[in-house]
């Protein structure tokens, strides 16, 4: 499968990074110029303003746009791939899991990583390699190391047009025809949780987020507690959907296989 990883120009730590860490595992990789707030005009950003739960800043919208980028190009070339941000660090059986996953071709979307946050799971699981390969009710955050085929970019590319954009990560769990699947030890974790999972502490220069914080128009907050409650809404409707079927609870991983 293609190998894509979204790196800010202006991130060579980051790059270089992800430039030795793939060297060493062996995979074939791009690194994908990020959309940057400079190719966001005012138009663009007005024209999503409303999207979301609240007023996106300008580098979530960037954030978004690199994500859909690759999104088109798995449905151009009808390939799947897997998608990381340039802060993901990956253990030593990604390549075998990559491997095994180019084998299934009824999935959506895979996801590799541990965020520290609960995620609905099923019950029972199918074991690919060392590892196990759960069915995702629900997930919450995380974009930064997904396996995504053509029919699950299309679903996302679908969305857009529908609902509008997202924070990358809400965009893509957000997606409730999305067939989702978690790999379990995780296989991936960004540097900012290295610490929580008593992984080696990489350049806290590298783990810092790049997103800018800007003080938004206040205007208009009564439209946005209508998208928040409708989410929560049709997002509580699902957990019932699936409530006997699935377990709420934190995905392990394995602090010995970044090692």
């Amino acid at each position: 499968m293609d190998i894509f990883v979204i790196n800010l120009s202006s991130a060579i730590k980051r790059r270089q990074f992800q430039e030795q860490q793939l060297s060493k595992l062996k995979l074939d990789y791009q690194i994908i110029n990020a959309t940057t707030i400079d190719d966001i005009n005012n138009k663009t950003y007005q024209q999503h303003y409303y999207d979301w739960q609240r007023p996106m800043q300008k580098t979530e919208v960037a954030c978004y746009f690199s994500h859909q980028t690759l999104w088109s190009k798995i449905v151009k070339k009808n390939r799947m791939a897997l998608i990381l941000e340039d802060d993901i660090l990956l253990s030593k059986y990604t390549p075998d899991i990559l491997a095994k996953l180019e084998k299934y071709t009824n999935f959506d979307m895979v996801n590799l990583e541990v965020f520290n946050r609960k995620k609905y799971l099923a019950k029972k699981s199918q074991p690919i390699g060392n590892h196990q390969l759960f069915y995702l009710y629900q997930d919450k955050a995380g974009a930064a190391a997904y396996i995504l085929y053509p029919n699950g970019a299309k679903k996302l590319l679908q969305q857009k047009q529908k609902n509008g954009i997202a924070l990358a990560d809400a965009h893509l769990h957000n997606c409730l025809d999305l067939q989702s699947y978690q790999i379990e030890p995780a296989c991936a974790v960004q540097l900012m949780f290295c610490k929580k999972y008593n992984i080696k502490q990489y350049n806290t220069a590298i783990s810092q987020s790049f997103i800018r914080y800007e003080n938004n128009n206040k205007n208009h907050v009564f439209i946005f507690k209508i998208k928040r409650i409708t989410v929560q809404v049709k997002l509580g409707l699902r957990q019932l959907s699936f409530i006997f079927k699935a377990k709420k609870r934190y995905i392990k991983l394995n602090n010995k296989d970044f090692k």
